[in-house]
């Protein structure tokens, strides 16, 4: 592994840092987000004007063709500028689907015209994407997809429901993965489309968090129609455009996975008393900060191999499905540990308890969802263990049944 940048990239981060430094709002404390105090309007309209600067400087796509509206650049490139933004109080989740997932499969398989249409407004910020592929019965196994579309004439009918769709209430389009026929295999008989999220038949319903949050969302479709020329791929290739809307998570390498939780708890561990005395002189808690530290630099140094690969113009194997798989984990177990330091106090609010906690308590209760969104810890363990050990695959016997006897 190489942790230094090459002269090359040493060059785009100190631009990038100028950038950052020249329009951006160093962040104070680790729990600091964009928008606070503003209402969820004035706070989607913030986030829109920091996108449209960020487009306008060439950093809000940094890696698709420049006549597409991007930078042009490298895949370390976008990291680094990640790394960097990281330091920065800027919008979170609200526009990471429209150009890390949903632009990227427009561009990929959408007619010239429609990429006419949507890159340059989705990049910008003026147009905000979703995801529309998790469903009731149909999570980890995406392949058991069964909101309907229907042909008549050039229209299709689409019928069902969506859920956890990250940011629905606020988009105002989608990519969605249908079932189009079947008679087929669950896994070839799947169409994706565009979706407008405004269109009659679209109800969203935003789905109150125990964190107090609503990030996420039930998507039902009755009767909606879509006009043909919006799909994406061939009638039945869905299952194909799925896996390259998938494969942009690679981009995500190094990202906001929290490295340095155990200063976090050391900080804490000084705060409260045990007996009389720091909680940080007790050798048990000690102990509990090494192994954040140990399990945190393990899957520092997964990012590390990523990031050499992307350097090197390489695709990061499978093996960084290991940092999910131990990063979530880990976020859960520190944030609990956390509290417990508190004793009794632990189970009250920061706002009672004090600010210091805020950022502890606001993972604890975020960091369960973490090990199921993505991919849950049984899916990676099972890609850990097939690509990245050689063990023999899960035996499947559905591939080859008809979807409509799988699903009664």
């Amino acid at each position: 592994m190489d942790f230094r940048d090459t002269p090359e990239e040493a060059e785009f981060r100190a631009q990038v840092r100028a950038w950052l430094a020249a329009n951006g709002q160093k962040r104070n404390s680790a729990d600091e987000t964009f928008g606070e105090g503003l209402d969820d309007a004035a706070k989607l309209a913030a986030a829109k004007a920091w996108q449209a600067k960020k487009a306008k400087a060439g950093y809000a796509a940094i890696t698709w063709p420049k006549e597409a509206g991007g930078l042009g650049g490298t895949p370390m490139q976008h990291v680094i500028y990640q790394q960097e933004e990281a330091a920065y109080v800027v919008p979170g989740m609200i526009f990471e689907v429209s150009i890390g997932m949903g632009l990227p499969t427009v561009m990929m398989w959408a007619a010239p015209e429609l990429k006419a249409r949507f890159l340059r407004p989705g990049i910008s910020g003026q147009e905000i994407w979703c995801q529309l592929f998790s469903e009731p019965a149909a999570g980890s196994d995406t392949g058991g997809i069964r909101t309907r579309a229907e042909k008549q004439g050039e229209e299709w009918v689409i019928s069902g429901q969506k859920v956890w769709t990250s940011g629905a209430h606020f988009c105002d389009y989608g990519i969605l993965l249908t079932r189009t026929d079947w008679d087929k295999p669950k896994q070839e008989g799947l169409t994706m489309f565009i979706v407008d999220m405004k269109a009659p038949g679209v109800e969203i319903r935003p789905i109150h968090q125990m964190s107090g949050d609503s990030e996420f969302n039930e998507v039902f479709f009755t009767d909606v129609r879509i006009a043909d020329k919006y799909r994406l791929g061939e009638v039945n290739g869905g299952w194909k455009v799925m896996l390259s809307t998938l494969m942009q998570e690679r981009l995500s390498v190094g990202g906001n996975l929290p490295t340095d939780l155990h200063r976090h708890l050391i900080a804490l561990a000084r705060k409260c008393q045990w007996d009389g005395h720091p909680a940080l002189e007790d050798a048990r808690v000690r102990d509990r900060i090494a192994d954040a530290y140990l399990q945190q630099q393990g899957v520092g140094l997964i990012i590390s191999r990523g990031l050499t690969a992307l350097s090197r113009g390489k695709t990061p194997g499978p093996e960084m499905a290991i940092t999910k798989l131990v990063a979530a984990k880990a976020m859960q177990d520190i944030s609990a540990f956390a509290l417990e330091l508190a004793g009794p106090e632990g189970m009250v609010g920061f706002e009672a308890l004090g600010n210091d906690w805020r950022y502890m308590q606001r993972l604890w209760l975020g960091s369960p969802g973490a090990r199921v969104a993505g991919g849950t810890d049984e899916v990676l363990r099972n890609v850990v263990a097939e690509r990245v050990l050689g063990l023999p695959g899960e035996i499947r016997t559905d591939r080859k049944v008809p979807f409509r006897e799988l699903a009664g």
